[in-house]
């Protein structure tokens, strides 16, 4: 298996859960006491928040590639970054490193073509629904995404940010999300992405009436299936 480099932080309640995601998908493939070989670089996440805010992702992204580097000095084989809304910065990183790296974007792309839809809903940070790279990134593997309406996708940004990134889960902010998530399937939406890592701290498959899917899963699977294949 090869070593896996994890680039997160971002927030680290869902680079807790890429962490026991991998493990767990490891175990089960090789059995017994088989974890993963991995390596964690976790940031400091209010820097890089702060960088965000200011629309300063060349700066971020620089941060995030020398991260990225010491993974790779440290023997990490393939380059995981724990977090949808960073990979607006995705370039700068590769460019930084040998090793390959594994896109979430390109990866859940993937997940959604292989059962046969075509139009999408996404949810995620500000950044991620409103900026391009994420939409850009779907439509070139054919995907048409929705977002939701200006005041829904309010709602979205601030749950991620003021509750799950600091480990606080609300029946009332899941409501409102199955509430979004209702919406975006009544204008064609056929699935729904779950765009931030931490999305998946608070909406399960279970809690939609539609396909979900989930980023943070898709891309931890998709990471041990390189370093098995590795």
């Amino acid at each position: 298996m090869l070593r896996i480099g994890l680039l997160g932080g971002m927030s680290w309640e869902s680079t807790a859960e890429y962490y026991r995601l991998i493990n767990e998908m490891a175990r089960d493939r090789l059995g017994g006491l088989h974890s993963a070989d991995c390596l964690l670089r976790s940031v400091d996440f209010a820097p890089i928040e702060e960088l965000q805010a200011k629309g300063q992702w060349e700066e971020a992204g620089a941060a995030l590639a020398a991260a990225a580097v010491e993974l790779e000095r440290g023997g990490a084989k393939l380059l995981v970054l724990c977090t949808n809304t960073m990979h607006k910065v995705a370039p700068a990183i590769e460019r930084a490193v040998s090793i390959p790296f594994i896109n979430v974007i390109d990866e859940t792309a993937r997940a959604v073509t292989a059962t046969g839809t075509t139009t999408v809903g996404l949810l995620g940070t500000a950044f991620t629904m409103e900026q391009d790279f994420y939409r850009d990134g779907l439509a070139a593997h054919g995907l048409e995404m929705l977002t939701p309406n200006p005041e829904d996708r309010a709602i979205v940004h601030r749950v991620i940010y003021e509750e799950l990134c600091l480990g606080v889960i609300s029946v009332d902010s899941r409501k409102e999300y199955q509430r979004i998530i209702a919406g975006l399937a009544s204008r064609g939406a056929e699935g729904v992405i779950l765009g931030c890592t931490e999305i998946e701290l608070l909406i399960s498959q279970t809690d939609a009436d539609i396909a979900l899917y989930p980023t943070t899963s898709i891309h931890a699977q998709a990471a041990v299936d390189a370093a098995l294949a590795g």
